[in-house]
């Protein structure tokens, strides 16, 4: 992941392994990293079971938020694509008995976002 895209808050695929060794006392017993995405500090980890968003706080980065979404909890999702003046793709997911607004996450041009897309589909479909 290029510095830039990460101060703009775009994020790319991760090292899978890295998230797994560094992230993995969040998982279940059988629960696999299938594939991570991360912006400068925070992270999005698709496992087989659900997603996890890490939200690392504050200057000193001690503080964490760990907001884990089982995929059965996602109603519905939306990928934007990038564009010839717009150079990030957007993830929209809407969470059962939340509010009406839809976690955005913000992706970098060499991120995939057909395979985030693929991916997402992929986890919900087998619930």
């Amino acid at each position: 992941m290029g510095i830039i895209s990460g101060l703009m808050g775009n994020a790319s695929g991760t090292d899978v392994e890295k998230v797994k060794k560094e992230y993995g006392k969040l998982l279940g017993p059988n629960e696999n990293v299938v594939q991570a995405y991360q912006w400068i500090r925070d992270l999005l980890i698709f496992t087989d079971y659900r997603l996890i968003c890490v939200d690392i706080q504050g200057a000193t980065g001690k503080k964490v938020i760990y907001h884990s979404i089982p995929y059965k909890s996602i109603r519905h999702f939306e990928v934007e694509s990038t564009g010839y003046f717009d150079l990030d793709a957007e993830l929209k997911i809407w969470i059962a008995d939340m509010d009406k607004t839809p976690l955005v996450k913000t992706f970098s041009a060499d991120a995939d976002v057909y395979q985030v897309q693929a991916l997402l589909a992929e986890c919900i479909g087998k619930i």
